[in-house]
């Protein structure tokens, strides 16, 4: 999840609590906030960032529409590609089973190339083997370049 308008680390917890609350899904982890620079895009303020660990029957499908409404409920305007946004969350992972739709990519085919998501997905499963036939913590590696900040005086979130 990312965030980097208005207030991100309010925006953030409250995109937690309604994760948590969807039907037949629990939160089970979160890693700690990471403050990035944005990605592609337009001139922006950096993001806050962070991974969350979801138990959820939901289908894929279901859990994207659900994300999707969750994103809206919290003031997420698509108008510009890669533009500021108040909540960004997407599905990185899902059991291990990939999709391929047009609107639904999991693995999310980026993660590997982005620090900003690795750093954290590393807190929570650091030896989860992505489709690269890498550890998460091999592909952290392999972006340790890209700049993040784990921000200071947050626990897991």
């Amino acid at each position: 999840m990312g965030s980097n308008l208005g207030d991100r680390e309010e925006t953030l917890h409250q995109a937690r609590l309604r994760l948590d609350a969807l039907p037949h899904t629990s939160l089970i982890a979160t890693s700690r906030l990471y403050r990035t620079a944005p990605v592609g895009g337009p001139e922006q303020d950096d993001y806050l960032n962070q991974v969350v660990e979801l138990a959820t029957g939901l289908s894929p499908r279901r859990l994207l529409e659900a994300v999707n409404s969750i994103e809206a409920d919290l003031g997420r305007d698509r108008t510009v590609r890669w533009g500021p946004r108040t909540i960004d969350v997407d599905i990185l992972w899902y059991d291990g089973s990939p999709v391929a739709e047009p609107d639904l990519e999991v693995p999310h085919p980026r993660m590997e190339e982005r620090r900003f998501v690795l750093e954290p997905l590393a807190e929570l499963a650091p030896g989860l083997v992505l489709p690269s036939g890498r550890t998460v913590r091999e592909a952290l590696a392999r972006v340790a370049d890209q700049e993040v900040e784990r921000v200071t005086g947050t626990g897991p979130q």
